[in-house]
Parts: C-alpha cells; structure tokens; sequence
C-alpha cells in the first residue's frame, strides 16, 4: 500500500511458516487492527489451517500505531482471533518486563499484550523504553518457545 518493497529484508511465505518453532508477528496498526497486507498475507495460511500445522506453537505480537489512541490495545486483541484459529498459543508479555511497563514520565507505545511504538507520521523512532520492551518481548518468548521444544514447560 504505497510502501516501497525493502529488499535487504528477508521475506518468509506462509508455507514457510510451519519450519519455525514460534512466532513473534509484527506489524503496523489500520484503524485499530493489523495492516491489510499482514491479513493478506494469514489468509494465504489456508492450507495451514486446514491441516492445523501451526497448532500448538507460541506465538507473541507486537505493533506501532500512528498515535496514542491509534490502537495500542485492540491492534493485539483482534490478531490474537488470528493465532485463535490456527491453534496457536498466544503468548502475552503481561508486566514481566519489570518497572519500565509501569513508567509514566514518558510517553511509550506497548502494554501487556507486547511490545508497541507510535511511529506517528513515520519520522519518530522507538524509544529506549519501548526498544527494552521489544528486547524483553523477544528474549522472553524465545524462553518460552525453547520449553515448548525441550519439554520442559
């Protein structure tokens, strides 16, 4: 949707999906839920679904909304129906990343269902604070999806 294609960025397909042991899925917030083009791309998870191959892997979310009431929460709520469908064990970071998700002297993108940013018009970056809840966010799932495999959960 007008975005020019990043080609140092690797790109996965959904029948990709299936090698992975877990997921952490990101992506930009439309009016309160996942951009078009990530919907776009778990509809192609059809075949998936259908032969529940992703049923039973951790999955967490993390997102960026245009502003503070841009959908920091109901982005996350509507993508879990999403993970719902296919089995997949939704993973919330909750208050684990310690004192920084109870911080008020700033203002910060993400909350209990996982990392977040409000990109704004695009120009602002994550701060330190929502970088060390992404950093939190991705070394706490990957914990979790590592007792998944190992069975020790």
């Amino acid at each position: 949707m007008h975005a020019p294609p990043k080609s140092d960025v690797p790109v996965i397909s959904p029948n990709q999906l299936p090698e992975a042991d877990g997921f952490i899925f990101g992506f930009p917030t439309r009016f309160g839920m996942m951009a078009a083009q990530f919907k776009a791309f778990i509809d192609a998870t059809g075949q998936l679904w259908a032969g529940q191959k992703l049923a039973g892997k951790p999955a967490g979310l993390f997102f960026s909304t245009g502003s503070q009431g841009g959908g920091q929460e109901t982005t996350p709520l509507t993508a879990i129906t999403q993970l719902t469908h296919h089995g997949m064990i939704f993973v919330p970071i909750g208050a684990t990343a310690g004192p920084v998700m109870f911080e008020r002297e700033e203002i910060r993108g993400g909350n209990a269902y996982g990392a977040g940013t409000f990109a704004g018009d695009g120009t602002r970056q994550p701060t330190e604070k929502e970088l060390a809840i992404a950093f939190h966010q991705g070394k706490y799932i990957s914990g979790i999806i590592k007792k998944f495999k190992t069975g020790s959960a």
